[in-house]
Protein backbone atom coordinates (compact mmCIF):
# COMPACT_ATOMS: atom_id res chain seq x y z
CA UNK A 1 0.00 0.00 0.00
CA UNK A 2 1.44 3.24 -0.88
CA UNK A 3 0.89 6.83 0.72
CA UNK A 4 -2.25 9.02 -0.71
CA UNK A 5 0.39 11.79 -2.05
CA UNK A 6 1.97 9.00 -4.33
CA UNK A 7 5.26 7.87 -4.56
CA UNK A 8 8.72 8.38 -3.00
CA UNK A 9 9.59 12.08 -4.85
CA UNK A 10 6.01 13.21 -3.47
CA UNK A 11 6.60 12.12 -0.15
CA UNK A 12 10.26 13.83 0.01
CA UNK A 13 8.31 16.85 -1.48
CA UNK A 14 5.79 16.78 1.77
CA UNK A 15 8.75 16.08 3.81
CA UNK A 16 10.84 19.07 2.73
CA UNK A 17 8.40 21.67 2.29
CA UNK A 18 7.33 20.87 5.90
CA UNK A 19 10.64 20.96 7.75
CA UNK A 20 11.53 24.15 5.16
CA UNK A 21 8.53 25.82 6.49
CA UNK A 22 9.17 25.01 9.81
CA UNK A 23 12.44 26.45 9.74
CA UNK A 24 14.55 25.08 12.73
CA UNK A 25 15.62 21.87 13.42
CA UNK A 26 14.06 18.96 14.53
CA UNK A 27 14.29 15.25 16.11
CA UNK A 28 13.22 12.20 13.84
CA UNK A 29 10.52 11.70 16.58
CA UNK A 30 9.41 15.06 16.08
CA UNK A 31 9.14 15.24 12.20
CA UNK A 32 7.54 11.03 12.07
CA UNK A 33 5.19 12.81 14.50
CA UNK A 34 4.17 15.58 12.18
CA UNK A 35 3.96 13.11 8.89
CA UNK A 36 2.14 10.64 10.17
CA UNK A 37 -0.58 13.09 11.84
CA UNK A 38 -1.63 14.58 8.14
CA UNK A 39 -2.34 10.93 7.06
CA UNK A 40 -1.09 11.52 3.50
CA UNK A 41 2.01 9.43 4.24
CA UNK A 42 2.17 5.48 5.54
CA UNK A 43 5.00 4.64 7.96
CA UNK A 44 7.05 2.80 5.70
CA UNK A 45 7.33 5.21 2.98
CA UNK A 46 8.38 8.11 5.47
CA UNK A 47 11.37 6.28 6.59
CA UNK A 48 12.32 5.27 3.49
CA UNK A 49 12.19 8.42 2.21
CA UNK A 50 13.88 10.10 5.47
CA UNK A 51 16.71 7.94 4.93
CA UNK A 52 16.98 8.80 1.39
CA UNK A 53 17.07 12.08 1.93
CA UNK A 54 19.78 12.10 4.37
CA UNK A 55 21.92 9.51 1.84
CA UNK A 56 21.01 12.24 -0.48
CA UNK A 57 22.44 14.86 1.79
CA UNK A 58 18.54 16.99 1.45
CA UNK A 59 18.33 16.91 5.24
CA UNK A 60 21.39 16.73 7.89
CA UNK A 61 21.86 16.24 10.73
CA UNK A 62 22.31 19.96 13.30
CA UNK A 63 22.98 19.44 16.50
CA UNK A 64 21.60 17.34 19.61
CA UNK A 65 18.42 18.03 21.92
CA UNK A 66 19.15 17.92 25.93
CA UNK A 67 19.06 13.78 25.42
CA UNK A 68 21.82 13.57 23.01
CA UNK A 69 19.38 12.80 19.86
CA UNK A 70 20.29 14.45 16.62
CA UNK A 71 18.36 17.27 14.96
CA UNK A 72 17.86 17.84 11.35
CA UNK A 73 17.36 20.58 8.61
CA UNK A 74 17.31 21.17 5.67
CA UNK A 75 20.50 21.59 3.48
CA UNK A 76 20.92 24.25 0.77
CA UNK A 77 20.40 21.23 -1.64
CA UNK A 78 17.65 20.02 -0.27
CA UNK A 79 15.97 23.37 -0.60
CA UNK A 80 17.13 23.73 -3.84
CA UNK A 81 15.84 20.24 -4.79
CA UNK A 82 12.10 20.43 -3.69
CA UNK A 83 11.75 23.64 -5.28
CA UNK A 84 12.96 21.90 -9.08
CA UNK A 85 10.98 18.67 -7.90
CA UNK A 86 7.94 18.15 -9.93
CA UNK A 87 4.82 17.53 -7.65
CA UNK A 88 1.26 16.61 -7.65
CA UNK A 89 0.37 17.67 -4.34
CA UNK A 90 -1.96 19.90 -4.17
CA UNK A 91 -0.69 23.54 -2.57
CA UNK A 92 -3.87 22.97 -0.55
CA UNK A 93 -2.52 19.91 1.31
CA UNK A 94 1.05 21.38 1.63
CA UNK A 95 -0.41 24.31 3.59
CA UNK A 96 -3.04 22.25 5.74
CA UNK A 97 -0.28 19.86 6.85
CA UNK A 98 2.17 22.90 7.84
CA UNK A 99 -0.23 24.87 9.54
CA UNK A 100 -1.14 21.26 11.41
CA UNK A 101 2.29 20.91 12.04
CA UNK A 102 2.81 24.21 13.60
CA UNK A 103 -0.10 23.75 15.70
CA UNK A 104 1.26 20.26 17.28
CA UNK A 105 4.57 21.54 17.85
CA UNK A 106 3.19 24.87 19.96
CA UNK A 107 1.44 22.13 21.68
CA UNK A 108 5.06 20.09 22.20
CA UNK A 109 6.95 23.51 23.31
CA UNK A 110 4.54 24.59 26.04
CA UNK A 111 5.17 20.74 27.31
CA UNK A 112 1.00 19.82 26.39
CA UNK A 113 0.50 16.21 27.01
CA UNK A 114 -2.80 14.09 26.26
CA UNK A 115 -4.66 11.38 27.83
CA UNK A 116 -7.41 9.62 27.12
CA UNK A 117 -8.89 6.63 28.56
CA UNK A 118 -12.17 4.66 28.14
CA UNK A 119 -14.23 3.42 31.38
CA UNK A 120 -17.25 1.13 31.15
CA UNK A 121 -20.33 2.75 33.05
CA UNK A 122 -22.71 0.23 34.43
CA UNK A 123 -25.50 1.26 32.40
CA UNK A 124 -23.50 -0.97 29.27
CA UNK A 125 -21.96 1.95 27.84
CA UNK A 126 -18.54 3.48 27.73
CA UNK A 127 -16.71 7.06 28.79
CA UNK A 128 -14.44 8.37 26.88
CA UNK A 129 -12.50 10.76 29.10
CA UNK A 130 -9.79 12.57 26.95
CA UNK A 131 -7.71 15.33 28.83
CA UNK A 132 -5.03 17.89 27.81
CA UNK A 133 -2.07 19.14 31.36
CA UNK A 134 0.21 21.58 30.85
CA UNK A 135 2.72 21.57 33.91
CA UNK A 136 0.79 18.94 35.16
CA UNK A 137 -2.61 21.10 35.41
CA UNK A 138 -5.55 20.27 33.79
CA UNK A 139 -6.47 22.79 30.94
CA UNK A 140 -9.27 21.04 29.21
CA UNK A 141 -11.31 17.58 29.84
CA UNK A 142 -14.35 16.49 28.15
CA UNK A 143 -15.99 13.40 28.86
CA UNK A 144 -18.65 11.57 27.21
CA UNK A 145 -20.40 8.53 26.83
CA UNK A 146 -20.78 6.51 24.35
CA UNK A 147 -22.82 3.03 23.73
CA UNK A 148 -19.89 0.84 22.65
CA UNK A 149 -16.43 0.19 23.92
CA UNK A 150 -15.10 -0.24 20.05
CA UNK A 151 -16.65 3.77 19.69
CA UNK A 152 -15.15 4.77 22.49
CA UNK A 153 -11.20 3.68 21.80
CA UNK A 154 -11.43 4.88 18.08
CA UNK A 155 -12.82 8.00 19.91
CA UNK A 156 -9.75 7.76 22.01
CA UNK A 157 -7.41 7.18 19.59
CA UNK A 158 -8.46 10.19 16.92
CA UNK A 159 -7.99 12.69 20.24
CA UNK A 160 -4.41 11.03 21.06
CA UNK A 161 -3.76 11.60 17.13
CA UNK A 162 -4.78 14.89 17.35
CA UNK A 163 -5.18 16.55 20.43
CA UNK A 164 -4.41 20.21 19.65
CA UNK A 165 -7.63 19.99 16.69
CA UNK A 166 -10.00 18.93 19.48
CA UNK A 167 -8.91 21.63 21.68
CA UNK A 168 -8.66 24.83 19.25
CA UNK A 169 -12.07 23.35 18.06
CA UNK A 170 -13.70 23.85 21.17
CA UNK A 171 -12.20 26.87 22.14
CA UNK A 172 -13.82 28.18 18.65
CA UNK A 173 -16.80 26.93 19.20
CA UNK A 174 -17.34 27.53 22.56
CA UNK A 175 -16.22 31.12 22.40
CA UNK A 176 -18.35 31.37 19.48
CA UNK A 177 -16.09 31.55 16.39
CA UNK A 178 -17.98 28.11 14.92
CA UNK A 179 -21.32 29.42 14.04
CA UNK A 180 -20.97 27.90 10.47
CA UNK A 181 -21.88 24.44 12.38
CA UNK A 182 -25.34 25.61 12.93
CA UNK A 183 -28.30 25.45 10.69
CA UNK A 184 -30.24 27.75 13.04
CA UNK A 185 -32.41 29.67 10.15
CA UNK A 186 -32.05 33.79 10.68
CA UNK A 187 -35.47 35.65 11.73
CA UNK A 188 -35.80 38.26 8.96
Amino acid sequence: MSSKIGGQTNVKIFVLYLMQNINYPLEFVQINDIVMRTDYVMYLDFAEAFNEMLDSKLIEPSGTNQFGDPLYIVTERGRMIAEQMQSDILPKILDEALAGALRYLDFVKRGIVADARVERLKNSRYDVICELKEKKEVIFSLRLAVDSRDRAERMKNEFLKRPDSLYRSELALISGHMNFLFDDAKEG
